[in-house]
């Protein structure tokens, strides 16, 4: 079975964007950085490829999608806490992501969703497993 998971997001500006996710406080390996991609590293087994247009194009047979206009992926990654979810996406907005959703808080579970630079979808959230409904 696969051991990792690689994402690969076409940004429009590979730098900015690169510089908008280390200031979220993710970092990337350099390795597999270059002037077409960022090898961003979300944990020791996922990792988030950014890759300039161009070179998402040479990947694919079809036309990228225009995140800002319609929603490819959404991209939820967890937090060990509800203030660690607020945290990041005030953090997200202020440099400037956008809210896309309002935050829900279900009990059990309090999420919360921005999308970055390119308009790619992301959601933070937290589970308290033992406050999930029993059945």
């Amino acid at each position: 079975m696969p051991s990792k998971v690689f994402i690969n997001l076409p940004v429009q500006d590979l730098n900015r964007s690169k510089q908008f996710f280390q200031d979220l406080g993710f970092s990337f390996n350099p390795q597999f950085t270059d002037d077409k991609a960022g090898c961003m590293v979300v944990s020791d087994s996922i990792f988030v490829m950014l890759l300039t247009e161009a070179y998402f194009k040479s990947f694919i047979d079809t036309e990228i999608c225009d995140a800002h206009r319609s929603t490819e992926v959404l991209i939820a990654l967890d937090a060990g806490s509800a203030d660690e979810v607020k945290g990041f996406i005030s953090k997200a907005k202020s440099l400037g992501g956008t809210l896309y959703a309002s935050a829900k808080d279900h009990g059990f579970m309090y999420q919360h969703s921005f999308a970055d630079l390119d308009g790619h979808k992301w959601e933070m959230a937290y589970v308290d497993l033992s406050q999930f409904p029993q059945a």
